[in-house]
């Protein structure tokens, strides 16, 4: 039961982070908007889309070390990409957003993310 969790948020994770990515790219603008800090429309468009390849990078990442590696490195790699939502957070503070952005979509984020690698790390 354990081993189905763990493998199980682990993936939902990294398809989340994927459909992230995929929407900085297609749609970025809306994509922006939910990450908690609109950007305008005079916005060089260039710097949501590296948000976008990063999280799609990430995601990627992630099931590939999952399907290849196993579950110890996949853990690694969840609790030091836990630090990018955790970032996220002080971003969206910093720059304008609100505070159930900032805590209710990032950092909750990062506790999933941290409670993912605990689960790997148990497995």
């Amino acid at each position: 039961m354990l081993m189905t969790s763990a493998y199980g948020l682990a993936i939902l994770l990294d398809l989340f982070v994927v459909f992230i990515g995929l929407r900085f790219l297609l749609a970025p603008y809306a994509a922006a908007a939910g990450y908690g800090v609109p950007a305008n429309k005079d916005a060089n468009a260039a710097y949501l889309s590296i948000k976008g390849v990063r999280d799609l990078s990430y995601g990627i990442l992630g099931l590939a070390l999952l399907a290849f590696a196993g579950a110890r490195a996949e853990a690694w790699f969840m609790l030091i990409v836990a630090l990018a939502p955790l970032g996220d957070t002080l971003i969206v503070l910093r720059h304008g957003g609100t505070k159930a952005a900032a805590f209710g979509i990032h950092f909750a984020t990062a506790v999933v993310v941290l409670i993912s690698a605990a689960l790997l790390f148990a497995v």
